[in-house]
């Protein structure tokens, strides 16, 4: 897919701020509050993908007007969908919290933003507490959305198996039949194959036992649903000891850092005049530690 055709979907538990952030980086004004399941509805905005224009190398910024997105300045901003899921709590699978409904609203995303309470305020459930290690919330959340799936699929093996068996289609047509669901072309399916390496013969789906449907649902959710981890309000007193501990286990490549109240705040700044604030620029070569890192403003 090109850009302006991605939908990016902001996954986790109630209270981790997925709501905030929505409304931190597009057109969104979605309700917040300080209470599990404010969303129940999916949240659905438009943010901005910034990069060089082509206008810029020519020095014609000036005459710039793109027929998709707009030029600001030499900077392209492209459109991409955004939508805010309501949060998952363990169990989601089994349907607790409405799981069922809400994990379905994710079936058409391409990437997911796992927004995570980096604080440690706010245990799996989204409730009040301190001390919560966020790195549990990665581990879970990710398993709900496997088992939602798996059970999806292992309810009906027996039937999947008896007809790939009468019409002798190719595994991979079979297996994207069952997956199409997701918004999965073959392409990803045949990816998944190939990554399981499976032992000869390829195509005995009666071979396959409930671990290996497992294998194959478990590299589907990473080929399928790309994952970012989005460590959300980093300008709490203990983001620091449980962003550097994620970063370490998960590398620092899948972490973006993010303070979506502070956005929103600097958002209503300059609104009110009191700043001149670019949303998206980034101090040139930035890494995780030291941390924090702040946006450039400055004062009028």
């Amino acid at each position: 897919k090109n850009m302006q055709q991605l939908v990016f979907a902001c996954v986790g538990k109630p209270s981790a701020g997925k709501s905030t952030f929505l409304n931190s980086v597009s057109d969104a004004q979605a309700k917040v509050g300080n209470f599990p399941f404010t969303t129940i509805e999916p949240n659905h905005g438009v943010a901005w993908y910034r990069c060089p224009c082509a206008c810029a190398q020519v020095s014609m910024t000036d005459k710039c007007n793109p027929r998709y997105g707009k030029c600001v300045n030499g900077v392209r901003h492209v459109p991409v969908k955004v939508i805010d899921v309501a949060g998952l709590i363990p169990g989601a699978h089994r349907g607790l919290g409405l799981g069922n409904k809400f994990l379905d609203d994710l079936r058409h995303a391409d990437i997911f933003l796992h927004v995570i309470d980096a604080s440690g305020t706010t245990n799996e459930k989204g409730e009040n507490t301190t001390g919560y290690d966020p790195c549990k919330d990665v581990a879970w959340l990710t398993e709900e959305i496997e088992l939602w799936i798996f059970n999806n699929i292992y309810a009906r093996w027996p039937s999947i198996v008896r007809k790939h068996n009468v019409t002798r289609n190719p595994m991979d047509e079979t297996l994207q039949t069952q997956v199409s669901g997701y918004s999965t072309r073959i392409n990803t399916v045949q990816q998944v194959l190939e990554l399981m390496e499976l032992a000869p013969p390829y195509d005995v789906l009666s071979g396959w036992d409930e671990a290996t449907v497992r294998k194959f649902v478990h590299i589907f959710v990473q080929v399928r649903f790309p994952t970012v981890l989005g460590l959300n309000k980093i300008d709490h007193k203990d983001a620091s000891r449980n962003v550097a501990k994620i970063c370490s286990v998960y590398g620092e490549d899948s972490v973006v850092l993010i303070s979506a109240l502070s956005e929103c705040f600097l958002q209503k700044m300059v609104q009110t005049n009191h700043i001149h604030y670019i949303p998206g620029m980034f101090v040139p070569s930035f890494s995780l530690r030291p941390f924090p890192f702040f946006p450039r403003f400055s004062l009028f």
